[in-house]
């Protein structure tokens, strides 16, 4: 075998994962188009019949579509394709679909790209430049099936809120400003910072600003920073180029990026390393990003809105936040208080959360007693709505009787009991992880430097078990 030849089989990493369907009347070329691509692609499918596609683009396992421009002998025009492409993105809206057609005509290859294909070959092919095109693809396929979960986790959530009731709940003067401020912030494109206490609902007012918002049919992409490592922070908000780094074995659509058209939420800002604060407000400045390992400059349009626990204008005055960064994203300030600070919309809160879970967990008769709220309010609270909210799933869980009391709030003294007998290691950590979290008021940089770990794992262990 000629060194031309094994350089002709040399598969491309970033197409290994997809699956394409060539789509062609025409045995030879389906033939050599399956020979040269088969080592390229996890699985490559032919068909003569473009009728055939509805059943098989039902499967859902393709990824790419080489599909023929002409079907019918003696026919030229395209049309065929170009009805079909149609049909496939009316079947699969999300599949790559690149054309190939033996006729070179301009204004019918437009069409096409016009009508939803990603791109077109023209027969013969130019091997490398056919191979090019259909990784091209593969790449496009990998950013929108990713830009596609974001919106499916986008849905879920309003859904999740809607049967919910509203965002945010809370009859207090604080809540009613704030309230009052988000109402009349949301329609603007303002940069807005949101500061509180973990726990106090930051991401929620975020979410209601957008779905309030011009932009509330477009994206929510929320990043949060504290779960960030330093080394992949530029990868995941700007993207990167394939090859730009060791690991990056395809092209990555940045998080930025994806907010084109919508709202942008950084969550955990004071978390962002100093050194790559510049680089966060000069694409404040100029509304451009260019990927890692790219020199190509993209335009971006999305709405700012970040969120921190850290008190900022210390961070300045101990160099460790941008002055005029915080300016550039502080257009607009929201401070959310602690639950401690607004006792009287504990029992409006316990209430909604008691209602939700009474609905999730198909307890719909059960009732939240007076005496039993009286006991919530004498609570501090240290992890303000998130604490409330965890506290009251877990009153739904294990209430037993119609009407929920004092003594089914029991649990509440236990988290600070010693270890019982038959107590598992499980059990303890998590005991203790709570009861630091407690003492410390729920800071999780001081709770994690007590505990000895991270904050990392810290933030990871607290996930895993809800607090």
């Amino acid at each position: 075998m000629s060194t031309k030849i094994l350089l002709l089989v040399k598969t491309l990493p970033a197409m290994k994962k997809y699956k394409l369907l060539i789509v062609d009347d025409n045995q030879p070329v389906r033939n050599a188009l399956q020979l040269l691509l088969k080592p390229d692609f996890d699985s490559v499918r032919a068909i003569s019949n473009p009728g055939q596609l509805h059943s098989v683009l039902d499967a859902g396992d393709i990824d790419v579509v080489l599909l023929d421009m002409n079907f019918k002998a003696g026919i030229n025009t395209g049309n065929e394709g170009l009805y079909w492409l149609r049909e496939i993105k009316k079947m699969a809206p999300l599949v790559e679909v690149v054309m190939i057609t033996a006729y070179g005509d301009v204004e019918l290859a437009v069409r096409s790209v016009k009508e939803g294909a990603t791109d077109f070959v023209l027969k013969p092919w130019d091997n490398n430049k056919l191979r090019a095109t259909l990784e091209a693809a593969c790449r496009l396929r990998s950013s929108t099936l990713e830009i596609s979960k974001l919106r499916s986790r986008e849905d879920l959530f309003r859904e999740d809120s809607d049967r919910s009731g509203r965002f945010i709940t809370g009859s207090s003067t604080q809540m009613k400003e704030i309230m009052n401020v988000i109402a009349k912030i949301a329609p603007t494109d303002a940069n807005v910072l949101i500061t509180g206490e973990n726990g106090t609902g930051k991401e929620l007012v975020a979410r209601e600003i957008h779905r309030l918002s011009k932009r509330s049919n477009e994206l929510f992409v929320l990043v949060d920073l504290s779960t960030l490592a330093e080394s992949l922070f530029e990868s995941e908000l700007f993207g990167h180029k394939k090859g730009s780094f060791t690991g990056a074995i395809e092209d990555k659509i940045g998080r930025i990026t994806m907010a084109e058209k919508g709202t942008l939420f950084l969550d955990e800002i004071g978390n962002i390393p100093i050194n790559l604060q510049g680089k966060i407000l000069t694409i404040l400045q100029t509304r451009i990003v260019t990927p890692v390992g790219s020199t190509r400059e993209l335009p971006v349009d999305f709405r700012l809105i970040s969120a921190t626990n850290k008190n900022l204008k210390e961070m300045i005055a101990g160099s460790q936040f941008r002055k005029d960064l915080l300016y550039r994203m502080n257009t607009i300030q929201i401070h959310l208080p602690p639950l401690r600070e607004r006792t009287v919309d504990i029992e409006e809160l316990a209430r909604h959360f008691f209602e939700v879970y009474s609905r999730k967990y198909g307890k719909q008769g059960l009732e939240l007693g007076d005496d039993a709220v009286r006991e919530l309010k004498k609570n501090p609270w240290p992890g303000n709505i998130r604490e409330l909210q965890h506290t009251m799933e877990k009153i739904v869980l294990l209430a037993d009787d119609k009407v929920v009391g004092p003594g089914d709030l029991n649990f509440l003294d236990e988290e600070f009991a010693p270890a019982g007998q038959g107590e598992t290691l499980e059990d303890m950590e998590k005991r203790m992880i709570l009861n630091t979290l407690r003492k410390n008021n729920f800071n999780q940089v001081m709770t994690a430097e007590q505990l000895g770990i991270t904050r990392q794992t810290l933030y990871n262990k607290i996930k895993r078990y809800g607090f």
